[in-house]
C-alpha cells in the first residue's frame, strides 16, 4: 500500500555501489510529529534540480513498506515522487525538534526497537587514516561499474572518485568507548570542497579544526543507524551541528 510522508533530512550516507539499482545513497530523517524514517533506494546523483535535496531541508515523497526490510522506519521510495517543500533553517526549531529523540547509546536505541538514533557523543576525537592503493582501486572500479548500470531515461553519471581517507570518530557514550567509521557523504564532500580550494593538507586541517574544536564547543550529535542483516552493527551516518536544548527551548 503507497503512503506518503514529509520529513527533515537529516543523513546522507556516502553512495554505495548496488547491484540492482546502480548507485544508492541510504538517506535518513525526522517527521515534524519526531519519527524516523529510512529512504532507499534513492539514487541520489540522478534527482534533477531542486529536488536533489540536502541536511534540513523539508522532503515529501511516496512510499511503499520494503518487502525485505523488516525495520520499521525503513521506507522504499518512489524515486520520481520526491520533492523538496521547505527547509528547517532555523537552529532553535531543530533543537526542539531532535533534542527529544536523542538518547545514551545504540544499545538504548535497541531496546526501543529502533534501527535509527540520535546519540550526543562524548569525548570525541576526529581521525583520519589514508587508505591503502588496493582499496582505492577497490572501491574505483566498484563505482565505475555503478555508474555503467544505467536506465534507458536515465542521465549519464560521472565516476566517483573514492575519498583517500578512512575517516572516524572515536568517542563515549552511556554504553562505553566506541570507534565508528564515517559515513557521512557531507564530510567527505567536505574533505574534496577543500582539497580543491587549498589542497589535501589545509583541508584535512579544515576537518580537524572542525570536528574536534567547532562543533565540540557548539553542540555535535550522531545520526547512527544498524544494518538490515547485522542488526547489532551500528554505523555512524551522520555528524550534525545541535546546540544543548536550553531550559527556556521547551517553551520557545
Amino acid at each position: 500500500m503507497q503512503q506518503s510522508c514529509r520529513v527533515a533530512i537529516l543523513v546522507k550516507a556516502l553512495p554505495q555501489p548496488s547491484s540492482r539499482y546502480g548507485e544508492t545513497v541510504c538517506c535518513a530523517g525526522v517527521t515534524l510529529d519526531r519519527q524516523w524514517k529510512r529512504l532507499y533506494p534513492v539514487r541520489f546523483r540522478h534527482l534533477m534540480g531542486q529536488n536533489a535535496f540536502k541536511r534540513w531541508d523539508l522532503v515529501s515523497y511516496d512510499y511503499s513498506r520494503p518487502k525485505q526490510d523488516i525495520r520499521q522506519e525503513s521506507c522504499h521510495v518512489h524515486e520520481e515522487s520526491i520533492c523538496v517543500d521547505g527547509e528547517l533553517d532555523d537552529q532553535q526549531a531543530r533543537v526542539r525538534l531532535l533534542s527529544p529523540l536523542i538518547v545514551g547509546s545504540a544499545e538504548d536505541a535497541m531496546q526501543r526497537g529502533q534501527s535509527l538514533a540520535l546519540i550526543r557523543p562524548r569525548n570525541t576525537r576526529f581521525r583520519w587514516k589514508v587508505k591503502s592503493k588496493g582499496v582505492i582501486e577497490a572501491e574505483k572500479a566498484a563505482f565505475e561499474r555503478a555508474a555503467r548500470q544505467i536506465g534507458m531515461f536515465d542521465q549519464k553519471l560521472t565516476t566517483i572518485e573514492p575519498t583517500p581517507y578512512h575517516f572516524s570518530f572515536t568517542f563515549e557514550d552511556s554504553a562505553g568507548k566506541h570507534t565508528y567509521q564515517c559515513g557521512d557523504w557531507e564530510a567527505h564532500a567536505m574533505f574534496w570542497n577543500g582539497n580543491r580550494r587549498t589542497g589535501a593538507t589545509k583541508a584535512l586541517e579544515w576537518m580537524d579544526a572542525t570536528f574536534n574544536e567547532t562543533y565540540p564547543r557548539d553542540g555535535m550529535v550522531f545520526a547512527i543507524g544498524n544494518q538490515a542483516k547485522r542488526p547489532k552493527t551500528w554505523q555512524l551516518l551522520g555528524v550534525l551541528k545541535l546546540p544543548e536544548e536550553k531550559q527556556g527551548d521547551l517553551f520557545g
